[in-house]
């Protein structure tokens, strides 16, 4: 994999990947920038994010889950010194549908973060994370019903 930022102006950097969309980059005007895109930690987050529901959601639709909303969120805290790197990530799957089993959702969740997210895997090996799930039966009157939540465990392998 390849990619390049070019500056533009002030903190301002356009990154191309190999993939070829741009992505504008800035930072706040309190560090010199005029908070005109994206952080680069948060280019981070998103990626891991990106990364883990991709793959769960494809498990999910290949077990034929009928899944009508998917959302992933990521909440990751930030050291309070420099370099300010992330001290830990809570990443929670929310997963609206009919009759979406748990089991199935749970198995997604483990095959994304044990076999198939690259992005997840790399950041676990210097991360804490914690993966944490809701899942809501979608009521048909565009309400939905919370019907489980849980964390998913890894099994440690002796």
């Amino acid at each position: 994999m390849k990619a390049t930022v070019q500056w533009k102006d002030n903190m301002t950097f356009v990154g191309l990947p190999d993939s070829g969309f741009p992505v504008q980059m800035d930072a706040d005007s309190s560090f010199g920038g005029t908070n005109n895109g994206v952080r680069p930690m948060e280019m981070i987050a998103l990626g891991l994010a990106g990364c883990m529901g991709m793959d769960v959601i494809s498990i999910l639709q290949k077990k034929r889950q009928q899944v009508t909303q998917f959302e992933v969120r990521v909440n990751a805290p930030r050291s309070a010194e420099h370099p300010k790197v992330f001290t830990h990530a809570l990443i929670t799957y929310i997963v609206t549908g009919r009759n979406v089993d748990e089991s199935a959702l749970l198995r997604s969740v483990q095959l994304a973060a044990t076999k198939y997210c690259p992005a997840q895997f790399m950041l676990a090996q210097v991360l804490p994370m914690e993966l944490h799930y809701e899942i809501y039966e979608e009521q048909g009157d565009g309400t939905r019903r919370l019907t489980s939540q849980g964390t998913w465990q890894a099994l440690s392998v002796e």
